[in-house]
C-alpha cells in the first residue's frame, strides 16, 4: 500500500515542473521570441535524449521511419504549434488563465474523440462541457459576462484555447494511430521532426543568437531540461504504474500550483473570479472523468424496447 501511495508522486511531480513551465513561459513573454525559445529548447532536449534514447532508436530505424509521417505531424501539435501559442498567449494573459485553459484539455480530448474516432458522447462530457464553459466565460470575463460583448476576450485567453484544443487534437491521434513504439523512443522522434520544422521559423527570426543571455539561458534550461525530459519521464513512469485516467486525474492540480506559483514568483494577484471561474473548469473536467456512461445507448436501448 506504501509503495502504490509512492507510485502518485510520479504525476504529481510532472504536474509540478508542468505547472513550473507555464512560470517559465510567462517570465519567457517580452524576453525572448516564441520560436526561438522553441527551437532552443527542442534542441536541448533532443541532445539530453541522444544520450540515451539515440542509440536504442538507431537499431530500431526500420521501425521508425515507416513512421516519420504520424511522428512529424504528433511533433509539430504537441512541440511546436501547442509551445508556440503558449509562449504568445503568455504575452497578453495571466499564468493562471494559461494554466485553467491547459486543464481543459482532458475534456476536450474526450469531445474531440466523440467527433473524430466515434466514441459515444457520456453525460459526463455534455454535462461537463457546460459547466467548464460557464466557468470560462466567468474567468475571462473577470467576474462579469456581459463585459464580453462589449470588451471582448483577451488574445492570450483566446490563443490558450487554441493551444488547448491543439493539445487535445493530439492526444486523440496519439490513441488513434497507437504507434507500436515505446514511450521515449517515440518521444525522441517527435522532438526530432518538431526540430527540424522548428528549424525554418527559427532561421526567419531576427538576430536569434542575440536572444540567449543569463535570463533566456536559465528558462531553456527549464523548458528543454526539466519540462521536455524530466517531466515526460515522469509522466511515463507515472501512466504505466497508475494507468492514463489516474494520471490525468492530476491535471486538475495544475491551476492551483500554477497560481500559488504565480504568486510567490511572478506577484500575480489571485482574485475571487479566478478561484470560481477556475473551480467550475475543473468542476466541469472531474464530471466528464466520472461519469463515463455514454448517451447513445440508453437511445439504442429504448429503440430496441420499442
Amino acid at each position: 500500500m506504501q509503495r502504490r501511495h509512492a507510485l502518485l508522486l510520479y504525476p504529481f511531480f510532472a504536474i509540478v515542473l508542468w505547472a513550473g513551465n507555464v512560470i517559465a513561459s510567462r517570465l519567457s513573454a517580452h524576453t525572448i521570441g516564441p520560436q526561438a525559445i522553441t527551437f532552443y529548447r527542442l534542441l536541448l532536449a533532443v541532445a539530453l535524449m541522444s544520450l540515451f534514447v539515440g542509440l536504442p532508436a538507431w537499431r530500431n530505424r526500420s521501425v521508425l521511419w515507416p513512421l516519420l509521417g504520424p511522428f512529424a505531424i504528433l511533433g509539430f501539435l504537441a512541440m511546436c504549434l501547442f509551445q508556440c501559442l503558449s509562449y504568445l498567449a503568455a504575452e497578453t494573459t495571466t499564468a493562471t488563465n494559461m494554466a485553467v485553459f491547459t486543464a481543459l484539455t482532458p475534456l476536450l480530448t474526450v469531445a474531440l474523440s466523440a467527433l473524430l474516432l466515434g466514441e459515444a458522447p457520456t453525460f459526463g462530457m455534455v454535462g461537463g462541457g457546460v459547466l467548464s464553459l460557464g466557468g470560462l466565460v466567468y474567468l475571462v470575463s473577470s467576474g462579469h459576462p456581459p463585459a464580453l460583448l462589449q470588451s471582448g476576450v483577451h488574445p492570450g485567453d483566446l490563443l490558450m484555447l487554441v493551444a488547448a484544443l491543439v493539445y487535445a487534437l493530439y492526444g486523440v491521434l496519439l490513441k488513434r494511430w497507437n504507434l507500436p513504439v515505446g514511450g521515449w523512443q517515440s518521444t525522441y522522434m517527435q522532438a526530432l521532426c518538431a526540430l527540424a520544422i522548428m528549424f525554418p521559423a527559427f532561421l526567419a527570426t531576427p538576430a536569434p543568437l542575440r536572444q540567449l543571455n543569463s535570463e533566456t539561458v536559465a528558462l531553456i534550461a527549464y523548458a528543454g531540461g526539466l519540462a521536455s525530459v524530466v517531466l515526460p519521464f515522469l509522466w511515463i513512469r507515472g501512466v504505466q504504474h497508475l494507468g492514463p485516467n489516474r494520471c490525468a486525474v492530476f491535471m486538475n492540480l495544475l491551476p492551483v500550483l500554477t497560481a500559488a506559483a504565480a504568486i510567490v514568483m511572478l506577484g500575480e494577484p489571485v482574485r475571487p473570479f479566478h478561484v470560481i471561474g477556475g473551480g467550475l473548469v475543473l468542476a466541469g473536467v472531474a464530471l466528464a472523468q466520472t461519469f463515463k456512461r455514454p448517451i447513445l445507448r440508453r437511445k439504442a436501448a429504448a429503440t430496441t424496447a420499442t
